[in-house]
C-alpha cells in the first residue's frame, strides 16, 4: 500500500492535491485525527480495494504536533511506508488568497489577525515541514501547474530537487517584481521593437524568438547566467530555500525578456530542475 500524508499551510493547495490524488484512484480522507492514521493504514493493507491512500492533517485538527509524530512513529514500528507532502506558499500570497475568497483562516477564530494567524501557523508546522519528503511551494503555481508538479514528483520517477525555479519576464517600465531573488537586465540585447514587422508580436513568437536568440550577446548571456545559476542553486537548497525567483527584464516585457525567459526555462528543465515560467507584462501594449 502507498500512503501519503498531506499537510502544510492553510490556503497553500492541500485540497487541490487531495482532489488530484482522488482522480488518480487514491482513497482520500480529509483532516483525519493523526492517531487514526496507523489504524486506517493497517485496515487498508488488509483490503484489496484500498491500495493507495492519502490523508490530510492540518492546523484544523486538534493536537496536530502532539498527534502526528507519535502516529508516524507507530507507522515506522508496524513497517507501513509513508511519505509526507508539505504545501507551502509565501505569506503575502496566502493573505491575498484568503482576502479574495473571503474565507477565515482557521487560527483567526482565536482572535488573531490574518497576518498573525499565518505567522503562528508557519511556526507550528516548522517541525513537520522539516520531516517532509516533498515540499511544494504553490506561490506562483496555477492549479493546472500544481497538478503537473504533483504528477512529476510522484508518478514520473524523476529525481526530486527541493526547490522550484520560477523564471519571470517583466518590463522595467512597469516596475521590478518585488518577489525576485535575482534580476537580470537584458536591455543590452538588440530590441525587436524597432523592427516594425515584430513590434506587435511577443517573444513567444518564433520570429521574435529566433531574432533574439541569434544575437551573440544573447547566447553569451545565457551561457554565463546558466553557469552562475548552476553554481548557486545547490547553496540555496542547502539553506532550505523552497523557491528561487529569477527576474528577466527588458524595457516593456514583451520581446527580449520573454524570449530569453523561454530559452532559459528550456535549458534549466533540460538540466533536470523544477521550473515554472511566467510572463508578467507580455499582454501590455507594445510601446517599447
Amino acid at each position: 500500500m502507498k500512503l501519503y500524508i498531506i499537510t502544510g499551510m492553510s490556503g497553500a493547495g492541500k485540497s487541490l492535491v487531495m482532489r488530484t490524488l482522488e482522480d488518480m484512484g487514491y482513497f482520500c480522507i480529509d483532516n483525519i485525527p493523526p492517531s487514526l492514521i496507523p489504524k486506517f493504514a493497517q485496515l487498508g493493507e488488509g483490503t484489496r480495494s484500498i491500495e493507495n491512500v492519502a490523508v490530510t492533517v492540518d492546523i484544523r485538527g486538534a493536537g496536530l504536533l502532539s498527534g502526528l509524530f507519535p502516529a508516524m512513529a507507530e507507522l515506522d514500528e508496524i513497517k507501513i511506508p509513508y511519505e509526507i507532502i508539505f504545501l507551502e506558499a509565501k505569506d503575502a500570497v496566502l493573505q491575498k488568497r484568503y482576502q479574495e475568497t473571503r474565507r477565515q483562516h482557521p487560527l483567526e477564530s482565536g482572535g488573531l489577525k490574518l497576518g498573525e494567524a499565518i505567522i503562528k501557523e508557519r511556526k507550528v508546522l516548522e517541525d513537520i515541514k522539516n520531516r517532509a519528503n516533498y515540499i511544494i511551494d504553490s506561490s506562483d503555481l496555477l492549479p493546472k501547474q500544481l497538478k503537473q508538479e504533483l504528477t512529476t514528483l510522484l508518478f514520473e520517477g524523476k529525481d526530486y530537487e527541493q526547490i522550484i525555479i520560477s523564471i519571470v519576464s517583466f518590463g522595467f517600465k512597469y516596475g521590478t517584481p518585488l518577489d525576485c531573488d535575482i534580476v537580470f537586465d537584458v536591455r543590452f540585447i538588440p530590441n525587436p521593437y524597432y523592427n516594425t514587422s515584430m513590434r506587435r508580436l511577443t517573444g513567444k513568437n518564433e520570429i521574435v524568438l529566433n531574432y533574439v536568440l541569434k544575437q551573440k550577446e544573447t547566447m553569451d548571456f545565457l551561457e554565463k547566467s546558466i553557469d552562475l545559476l548552476e553554481c548557486i542553486i545547490p547553496g540555496y537548497i542547502r539553506e532550505g530555500k523552497n523557491q528561487l525567483v529569477i527576474g528577466i527584464g527588458c524595457t516593456g516585457g514583451r520581446h527580449r525578456s520573454v524570449a530569453i525567459a523561454e530559452k532559459m526555462s528550456e535549458i534549466m528543465l533540460g538540466n533536470n530542475h523544477r521550473v515554472i515560467t511566467r510572463h508578467r507584462d507580455i499582454s501590455n501594449d507594445a510601446k517599447g
